[in-house]
């Protein structure tokens, strides 16, 4: 049904579904409570102008990031570490006595792997040419998966003997304050080295061949490209005199600083030992006592001569 409404002289048809007129009761229907320009959300609602939309949730977005950065920022720090230990400095641990009291059993040594034949810039100490006198670090010849670490006393070129435990080269006597020669039983193989009348059981047999070639007039000729190395612990160093020259590719670097150092368990000051009766109520002092005393604490960051 529809009704007519003037305007200016003429009717218009008006919809009387679209807008109904008053119920009987007086009241107006739901639908002419709608404005038609009001827009409705999708479930029924107005939506307001104006009105902020729910926000969207982010933690889980800015949780996956910081993984994200975190694992990236470990990553470079593999990199840049793998990159120092292949190239510039890598650690060593010092395992036996035959370089004390230069370097003691627990010391824990920061190695300069930039070593040369030639003179270069000073960029760590020491310096990346090898010397007579420095420490080096190399894989040991016997079997190269170990390292070791001596004094280098004999370069290429140099003519080498020992009498009574002391080094000569080109017949003249080194100066050595670092060697020192504790009690032990006379070894005529490794005080007056070469001696070729007799060898130790030691000596590998390799190198005991090697040497025939090697002396002359009592004297060790050193090949070049290779080094001859002590223990400065001389009475107690399995070295040179027992396996041979050190070649020049097998040298890992020079240590230069000891930037940690622990004593053994078993001899730290303040462990419990025997079968004391009050062992149980001394244990926690003790152990206090043995975890303080096991770091060398004057030996961190002390720099190698």
């Amino acid at each position: 049904m529809s009704l007519a409404v003037e305007t200016g002289g003429e009717s218009a048809p008006v919809n009387s579904e679209r807008n109904p007129g008053p119920l009987s009761n007086g009241e107006l229907p739901p639908s002419a409570c709608l404005r038609s320009d009001e827009p409705t959300t999708p479930f029924g609602g107005i939506s307001r102008a104006g009105a902020t939309p729910p926000a969207a949730p982010v933690a889980s977005t800015i949780h996956r990031h910081g993984l994200l950065q975190a694992f990236q920022s470990l990553i470079y720090i593999i990199v840049i570490a793998l990159f120092i230990i292949t190239f510039t400095v890598q650690p060593f641990r010092i395992p036996s006595a035959s370089m004390e009291p230069t370097l003691l059993v627990g010391d824990f040594l920061l190695v300069n792997k930039q070593v040369s034949r030639e003179v270069s810039p000073r960029v760590f100490a020491p310096t990346s040419q090898i010397h007579r006198g420095d420490l080096i670090v190399f894989h040991y010849p016997v079997d190269p998966s170990l390292h070791l670490v001596k004094r280098v006393v004999g370069l290429p070129g140099d003519h080498l003997r020992l009498r009574d435990g002391h080094v000569y080269v080109d017949g003249h006597a080194l100066s050595e304050p670092y060697a020192i020669f504790r009690p032990s039983a006379p070894d005529g193989y490794r005080d007056n080295f070469p001696r070729m009348a007799s060898a130790d059981p030691g000596v590998d047999s390799r190198w005991w061949i090697q040497m025939y070639s090697l002396v002359s007039d009592g004297e060790l000729t050193i090949p070049s490209d290779s080094y001859f190395v002590l223990g400065d612990n001389r009475n107690d160093s399995e070295d040179s005199r027992y396996w041979g020259f050190v070649p020049h590719a097998a040298i890992v670097g020079k240590p230069f600083l000891i930037y940690f150092s622990l004593k053994k368990l078993d001899t730290a000051p303040g462990q419990i030992t025997g079968t004391d009766p009050s062992i149980g109520t001394r244990r926690n002092d003790a152990t206090l006592g043995s975890l303080v005393d096991f770091v060398r604490w004057d030996r961190a960051l002390r720099i190698i001569y």
